[in-house]
């Protein structure tokens, strides 16, 4: 009988005519040289934290659930290999299990590694880049049903497309990232008004090793994050203020405030007034994972695009004035973090400094308008959507502001000539 796949957020389902659980590479391969004589399209599907259409099919849909756990760890090279359908939160435990730590992560950590790194997640830093740009090997099944494996030195070019690969290449099988000695970071959390923060922006980038913002809508203010590394010693943020910060207010009460804001619209901007000051100031110092990520349990649909860094002031005096002069309400707040350069082929970072800018709507919500004009702005400062979020952008438009597109087309058209990998979604995006 077949099973209907959805997505965390609710915004895609799809019916794949047979579903597989491999337990190994092998047994991957086996699968996807089986789907080519059946002809069927081949995709693999992680968390579902993507609200793009990214892993969705009518093929095969293969689960990565039973391809978990570390292969190996490497101390002289610190690197650590691990299976491709390996959560990130069980990955983060075990490397501190081992006294290791990845360099950066993005906020949640729900997702599978190759999912993740697949669709570019990132986490704000000046230094220090996505989870993708911390892979210093690949393993993935091509079209043909051969294991190929890439790094800087083996498969070079295959490497530099494919730690964010988008599906679009083959099924990744195994990841092997750099990491470090465990260290401990010191988060500065407080309140901040939103013309203080544009105005000390280049201040606060320069500063601080991580830093991050909210802004509240129909509001003027600001929830800041500085994340730095820090001597000791530890100092985790208390478990009741921790209970109250992290489950209380950001997820039990939000949610019952964005529930009332979604059936009584006129009521938004002052709800958001009063969430935009429930959370004070806290610092505490604890283990990189437990300071990147936080709980994220009330679910909503999400759009962020990637624009130069020297741009993002500019979009977010055009973002405010636009929900200023619009009839919107907008009951979650838009998120701000920050990556340096990178050289993967379609990362959002690659080749230019980046500030990242992140809108969201409560699910259920009606959305289209407020992402529409969002898009608006952005695409008039070059933005490049997140690949796993929502945004409408095309081939024609995407061509435009990677400069290397059409390396990672050519690399598609060589590996996957006969578009096993093709969806939709991917269509769209790469073109055929």
């Amino acid at each position: 009988m077949k099973s209907t796949w959805r997505n965390w957020a609710g915004t895609v389902a799809s019916t794949p005519q047979r579903e597989a659980r491999p337990a190994s590479a092998d047994e991957l391969a086996a699968e996807v040289r089986r789907a080519a004589e059946d002809g069927l399209r081949v995709k693999t599907v992680g968390s579902g934290h993507s609200f793009t259409a990214i892993a969705a099919t009518d093929g095969l849909l293969i689960r990565p659930d039973l391809l978990t756990g570390i292969r190996r760890i490497d101390r002289s090279e610190m690197t650590v290999t691990v299976e491709s359908g390996t959560p990130l939160k069980r990955l983060n435990a075990a490397l501190a299990r081992e006294g290791l730590s990845l360099t950066n992560m993005g906020d949640i950590m729900e997702q599978t590694v190759a999912g993740a790194t697949s669709t570019g997640t990132h986490g704000t830093g000046r230094d220090s880049a996505s989870i993708a740009a911390q892979i210093k090997g690949l393993e993935l099944v091509t079209a043909d049903g051969s294991l190929l494996t890439c790094s800087e030195k083996e498969n070079p070019h295959v490497f530099a497309a494919a730690r964010i690969g988008l599906g679009a290449l083959g099924v990744v099988t195994a990841i092997t990232f750099a990491v470090e000695p465990v260290f401990l970071l010191t988060a500065r959390e407080e309140p901040m008004p939103l013309d203080r923060v544009l105005a000390d922006f280049d201040a606060l980038h320069a500063e601080n090793e991580h830093f991050e913002f909210y802004w509240f809508p129909h509001t003027g203010n600001c929830n800041t994050k500085r994340n730095n590394r820090s001597a000791g010693p530890a100092a985790p943020a208390g478990a009741v203020r921790g209970w109250i910060d992290d489950e209380l207010l950001s997820n039990g009460v939000f949610q019952v405030a964005c529930s009332v804001g979604r059936v009584f619209p006129a009521a938004v901007p002052a709800i958001a007034r009063i969430s935009s000051r429930a959370l004070s100031a806290r610092t505490y110092t604890d283990i990189p994972y437990k300071v990147f990520t936080s709980p994220r349990r009330v679910r909503f649909v999400e759009m962020e695009y990637a624009v130069p860094r020297e741009a993002v002031l500019d979009v977010l005096r055009e973002l405010r004035a636009m929900v200023e002069r619009s009839p919107l309400r907008i009951s979650f707040p838009v998120e701000v973090r920050t990556a340096p350069a990178d050289d993967i082929t379609l990362s959002t970072a690659s080749g230019r400094e980046t500030a990242y800018v992140a809108v969201h709507m409560y699910r259920g919500t009606p959305y289209r308008s407020y992402f529409t004009a969002v898009e608006h702005i952005m695409t008039a400062h070059a933005g490049r959507p997140h690949w796993g979020k929502i945004h409408t952008r095309d081939a024609a438009y995407l061509a435009d502001v990677y400069p290397g597109f059409g390396e990672f087309t050519a690399l598609r058209d060589r590996l996957d000539p006969d578009r096993m990998f093709q969806n939709p979604y991917l269509r769209r995006v790469l073109g055929d």
